[in-house]
Parts: structure tokens; C-alpha cells; sequence
């Protein structure tokens, strides 16, 4: 477990995102256990059914997060500066 708060620290990721993936995890998991049953999981986690439903229902709808990637220093790829309007002539 040491190991893993290493690697999320080393990450980056802050402790609510870590929280967060977490549960989702731990709950994707209570699901596995329990059949996709709402009300057996719900009761296997301590929570009411409703509240496991809910959060179920945000996973499914937020987007997937983006992988960690090692870092490397890149070139940095700004855009290239508009040119400036011409003058109007009078």
C-alpha cells in the first residue's frame, strides 16, 4: 500500500482524485462480489442501496481519466502568432 501512495504522490494526484478512485474501484468491486446486485453490495459496503445507485450512475457518466504518463521534456508546441491586421489606408 506504501508503495502505491508513492506512486500517486510521485504522480501528482492529489488526495481527493485518489480518494475518489478509490471508491469507484472498491465499489466496482463489491458489484463483481454481489452479482451486480445494488441492494446486496449496498449492504456488503454499509451504505443505502440509493446512494450506491447514484454514485454508480456518475461513474457511468464521467469521463475516463487520462492515464499517467511519464514525464519528458517536450518541445513546447505554441501556436504560431496571427499576423497582424494591414493598416487601412485613407
Amino acid at each position: 500500500m506504501e508503495n502505491l501512495i508513492d506512486e500517486l504522490l510521485d504522480g501528482r494526484i492529489l488526495l481527493n482524485e485518489a480518494v475518489a478512485e478509490f471508491e469507484k474501484i472498491f465499489i466496482e468491486k463489491a458489484l463483481e462480489r454481489n452479482d451486480e446486485h445494488l441492494s446486496n453490495t449496498a449492504e456488503a459496503l454499509g451504505i443505502h442501496r440509493n446512494t450506491l445507485s447514484k454514485r454508480v450512475a456518475e461513474y457511468k457518466a464521467a469521463p475516463k481519466p487520462k492515464p499517467l504518463k511519464a514525464k519528458t521534456k517536450k518541445a513546447s508546441r505554441k501556436k504560431p502568432a496571427k499576423p497582424l491586421p494591414k493598416p487601412k489606408r485613407r
